[in-house]
């Protein structure tokens, strides 16, 4: 059994209740079990513009999927949740749902369609903050730095604010 990271967020519509229902999906999955997660956090859109906040969440699963299959039941989930390809000119837009793989143990992956561990986590608190809760000493395997160190180092935190539920 693998141990991975998932960061979920949304920024449209019943934000707390896609997140909700990915992770039901999630849990639902054969070869998934969700470990633990993070308490929800209400966060500012980070590269791109919109007026909508976000809702994020980090979760610990435990899978036998492998990274590939992982990613393909994500992007199913999503489907099933309404998400439409998003992207404008490569640019990021509002969605209903986002699920990314952060970290599938100590995996390092640079693949066309999957990067892992996630190419930005180092520079997004809305990850690194519910990662703190759940899992502040492990050690990103690009970096060899833990999540907490990962964190003293960010140069500019956006304002993160604990929505004050968990899933």
């Amino acid at each position: 059994m693998a141990t991975a990271y998932l960061c979920l967020g949304s920024n449209q519509g019943d934000r707390i209740g896609y997140i909700q229902q990915a992770a039901s999906l999630l849990k639902g999955t054969d070869g998934v079990s969700i470990i633990t997660t993070s308490s929800f956090y209400e966060t500012e859109p980070w590269g791109m513009e919109s007026k909508n906040l976000f809702v994020n969440a980090v979760m610990q699963i435990s899978t036998t999927l492998t990274p590939e299959k992982l990613l393909d039941a994500i992007k199913l989930i999503e489907k099933t949740l309404g998400r439409v390809n998003d992207t404008v000119s490569g640019e990021y837009s509002d969605r209903c749902i986002d699920i990314d793989i952060i970290f599938y143990d100590d995996k390092i992956i640079d693949e066309p369609n999957l990067t892992i561990p996630h190419k930005h986590f180092h520079q997004r608190a809305f990850m690194i903050v519910p990662m703190l809760e759940i899992a502040q000493d492990f050690i990103h395997p690009k970096f060899n730095k833990t999540v907490s160190k990962l964190y003293d180092e960010l140069e500019n935190p956006e304002m993160v604010c604990l929505y004050g539920t968990r899933l």
